[in-house]
């Protein structure tokens, strides 16, 4: 069984001899700096800890999907640090992967001609799937051990008891339901969801009530996602993602299911 281990206080998992990380979306800043928000590029920041993230024996980068921010179109920014930053990376690694996302249309155009671009029906690495998350999986990629996704963004919401609210970024870990489905004659026996690498979008809190994971699996009856657990980027286990739900009180402030003495 192909090991796989996320890098301690870093959102990249080592899968064998792989480093694997998603959403990158190089180009958020010009989007926000479009809505008044004054803020300089972070894609330098975000190669230095691709590099420290991985150890001597990692040489091969896996990104699984949402390289560029923009759809429909590209920015000047995009243009400008997609494939300087690609070419950066091969100083480190020597084979790079990247698996279409959502927001990679034409995402060819940006990247070295040495980097093997994936379909978004994913690809895999020995027993382990990997994929954005935005579209079905191939069969293929579906009859392996452990699927790793991307593309929700996940985060754990944190409710005090004056109803201030804090988010995290977290790892996703869970089951599959059963061996098999009409569309797939072999399916995984576990998932992953890696938190997006890009620090400047946030995440979605997956214990709220007010938040639907959004992709095809994750919405699916296929797997356990009430069952699974959260983790933090320090490795420190939360819980079961229906013991940890966060729903509205009656005057509109979150309060926790659990453990705050609420109804």
């Amino acid at each position: 069984m192909t090991d796989v281990q996320p890098v301690y206080n870093v959102p990249a998992l080592t899968v064998g001899s792989a480093l694997v990380i998603g959403d990158l979306h190089i180009g958020v800043e010009s989007h926000m700096r479009a809505k008044g928000f004054h803020i300089v590029s972070r894609t330098k920041e975000m190669l230095e800890s691709i590099e420290g993230a991985a150890d001597d024996c990692v040489g091969r980068l896996v990104v699984i999907g949402d390289v560029k921010d923009s759809v429909p179109g590209s920015t000047k920014q995009e243009y400008a640090e997609i494939p300087d930053f690609f070419e950066r990376l091969f100083e480190r690694f020597d084979i790079i992967d990247v698996v279409r996302g959502n927001h990679d249309t034409g995402i060819e155009g940006f990247l070295p001609g040495r980097v093997k671009v994936h379909p978004a029906t994913g690809m895999r690495l020995d027993d382990v799937g990997l994929v954005h998350g935005h579209r079905w999986p191939s069969q293929e990629v579906m009859a392996c051990r452990t699927l790793v996704m991307a593309h929700n963004h996940p985060a754990v919401m944190f409710v005090d008891g004056v109803g201030k609210i804090m988010t995290e970024p977290c790892w996703i870990r869970g089951r599959f339901k059963a061996g098999s489905s009409d569309a797939y004659p072999v399916l995984p026996e576990r998932f992953i969801v890696v938190p997006a690498f890009n620090r400047m979008l946030g995440g979605s809190p997956m214990n709220s009530e007010d938040v639907e994971p959004i992709g095809p699996i994750l919405g699916s009856e296929l797997v356990d996602f009430d069952g699974s657990r959260l983790y933090l980027l320090d490795g420190v286990d939360l819980g079961r993602r229906s013991d940890l739900m966060v729903r509205k009180a009656r005057r509109g402030t979150p309060r926790a299911s659990v453990g705050d003495g609420g109804p």
